[in-house]
């Protein structure tokens, strides 16, 4: 068993001027910057064996400014955004209410839900082998969280988008799931 807390990386500027980022590598904005660096607080006494992040900067930054630079983060390419193709750097409300959409069809130019899941079901599959009994953390995206509820909560889904906190703006300093 291992337990994974999931956070979400801090506000970016494309956030802010609400565009959908995909895999652009965007900075976090100076509010990103404050909440990443309030989330450090709000989980300093928390103990993880392994921090992980997505390869893109937002997360990086979010992870460096909430664990510390002196704290070694893993960063692994698995746990990035959905690439959105042709709709990068697009208003993010062009598409974000048809997600379901893209479930097993590709963004246009992109890749689908389902291969963000595949991403996840390997990295899932490598923390098994390296991290049996062990507690991570993990600082990524929007499209690995929901995957995580599809693979761990047994959501569907179409559940695990209608049902994402960001629609409610249930944001939280950290999200638990447990892999067995």
């Amino acid at each position: 068993m291992i337990k994974i807390t999931y956070f979400v990386h801090g506000t970016t500027i494309d956030n802010e001027l609400g565009l959908a980022s995909g895999w652009d590598d965007v900075e976090l904005s100076d509010l990103g910057v404050n909440q990443a660096k309030q989330l450090g607080q709000q989980i300093k006494t928390k103990k993880f064996d392994a921090i992980f992040c997505s390869d893109l900067k937002r997360s990086i930054d979010s992870a460096k400014l909430a664990f510390g630079k002196q704290t070694k983060i893993i960063v692994d390419r698995r746990l990035r955004e959905a690439n959105y193709g042709e709709f990068t750097k697009l208003p993010a409300d062009r598409f974000k209410n048809r997600l379901t959409d893209y479930l097993d069809k590709p963004f246009p130019g992109g890749e689908s839900y389902l291969n963000v899941e595949q991403r996840l079901t390997a990295f899932l599959e490598y923390l098994k082998t390296q991290y049996d009994r062990k507690h991570i953390a993990i600082v990524a995206h929007q499209a690995p969280q929901l995957a995580l509820e599809v693979l761990l909560n047994g959501k569907t889904w179409p559940q695990a988008i209608n049902q994402d906190w960001r629609k409610t703006k249930g944001w939280q300093p950290g999200w638990d799931y447990i892999l067995v």
